[in-house]
């Protein structure tokens, strides 16, 4: 079965979706775009607040692909103590230059997670050379938020060959992008290794309003139903 994913904002958020048991809490600020990056104090103070066993992500922002403000971004993010660290991987003529710099931190333990998204055509041969870098997983997401769900804007079957790929390649493998209740039970089947929600979890389905807990429990019940 899937893991779940959560996306939060804030501290308040985050213990939100610690007391309902959400697998990964996830750090980013929606209003600051696809991956939109908290504050690095923000981000240590939600580390030092959530119990030990919590498992949590958190985003470097939406960075241009520059090798060097990337790296810096990423060690930044990764003296706050969370578990993985999200980079997105945008629209570029070459990720290579930033894939070789940041093999030097998965060399030394770090947690990569390279986020790519569905509406933008991603090369999915890419997927290698994450591996091949030691990174430790690769997310499909969306940019446009409003062009609709991970299952609108990209086939199925694209999506399964992504995860076929991750898992031949030993990544872990996340799918994400406006997802709702609808979207999960296709996607389950596919065997990634979590699925990542921010709008269906909050009030009026809207990425940018606060979290609701009974919106937590639902998708969560749903998740659960497809085991």
């Amino acid at each position: 079965m899937s893991q779940m994913l959560a996306s939060v904002n804030s501290l308040e958020e985050a213990l939100i979706a610690e007391k309902e048991n959400i697998d990964i809490i996830d750090l980013k600020q929606p209003l600051q775009g696809a991956l939109g990056a908290l504050e690095i104090t923000d981000i240590q103070k939600i580390v030092s607040a959530l119990n030990n066993a919590t498992i949590i992500s958190a985003t470097v922002g939406d960075l241009p692909m520059q090798p060097e403000l990337i790296y810096k971004a990423v060690n930044n993010v990764a003296n706050t103590g969370v578990d993985y660290i999200k980079i997105g991987f945008f629209p570029s003529s070459d990720w290579k230059p930033v894939i070789t710099k940041l093999q030097s931190l998965s060399q030394q333990g770090l947690k990569l997670i390279a986020v790519l998204f569905a509406d933008q055509q991603p090369e999915l041969t890419s997927i290698p050379l994450f591996s091949d870098a030691g990174f430790s997983g690769v997310m499909l997401d969306t940019m446009n938020k409003s062009n609709g769900s991970l299952t609108q804007v990209m086939p199925l079957e694209t999506i399964q060959e992504f995860v076929q790929l991750a898992k031949k390649h030993q990544l872990l493998c996340g799918l994400a992008g406006s997802l709702r209740e609808p979207d999960i039970t296709p996607l389950a089947k596919l065997d990634a290794d979590y699925l990542g929600f921010r709008g269906a979890l909050c009030a009026n389905h809207e990425r940018t309003s606060e979290l609701d807990s009974q919106a937590m429990r639902d998708i969560q019940t749903v998740l659960i139903s497809t085991k």
